[in-house]
């Protein structure tokens, strides 16, 4: 595999943002993607994305053989939730590695978990996203969505030799639909995709990112974004 860019990196961090103001947009009402419930929150926050990344799986779902959609797991997190994500994965990490540096760690954490400060999740940016039959049954991508890099023994990694040949087939549909649409993928999570965030910036050399932190409520819709 080429050398990945970690959402650590200081050439992702120190992309600046330009926040658009796009609103979240609920992908329960619409009818090209499936929303499964297994992250599922009581106000509905996983289900939320902004407008312009709902556009662009809109023409993902499209660009589908057949027979296939869209299955979502999550889209936007809570900046809460982020960092209490980042920081039991980092405990998880610290106890069997307890010789790392506080840098190395921060590293190693972020091959799974976004830092809070930059989070695509966070900004309603990021969708983790799988592939499943028009009867809903899900298709074998190798692991299950948000397996670790221990968990799967590397096989979470995008570009991974260590799956079956239908699941690579299956990852390459998956991927051909959504880069044709657009979304940028983190390479060492096959299911999360990207657009408008700052690792998407970095990916394709836009000069800021359009999307920023924002915060959800159940009464009042999106908060927080400053045009």
């Amino acid at each position: 595999m080429p050398p990945i860019i970690l959402m650590s990196d200081p050439r992702v961090v120190g992309i600046p943002v330009h926040e658009c103001g796009e609103a979240l947009v609920d992908l329960r009402h619409l009818p090209f993607v499936d929303v499964d419930e297994r992250l599922a929150d009581p106000v509905g926050a996983y289900a939320q994305l902004r407008e312009g990344v709902v556009w662009r799986l809109a023409r993902a779902a499209r660009l589908l053989p057949e027979g296939l959609r869209l299955l979502v797991t999550e889209g936007y997190r809570p900046l809460d939730l982020q960092i209490k994500y980042f920081e039991e994965y980092a405990a998880e990490l610290r106890r069997a590695h307890p010789d790392w540096s506080a840098d190395h760690l921060h590293r190693q954490t972020s091959r799974s978990l976004s830092p809070p400060e930059v989070g695509p999740h966070v900004a309603g940016a990021a969708v983790d996203v799988t592939l499943c039959t028009s009867a809903g049954v899900e298709l074998d991508l190798g692991t299950p969505v948000n397996a670790s890099p221990e968990e799967s023994d590397g096989a979470c990694y995008t570009d991974t030799d260590h799956i079956s040949a239908a699941a690579r087939r299956n990852r390459r549909t998956l991927g051909a639909a959504l880069t044709t649409a657009g979304l940028v993928n983190y390479p060492t999570e096959w299911w999360h995709w990207s657009y408008g965030d700052r690792y998407w910036a970095h990916t394709t050399s836009a000069p800021a990112a359009h999307y920023g932190p924002v915060t959800f409520g159940a009464r009042t819709g999106p908060q927080g974004v400053t045009p």
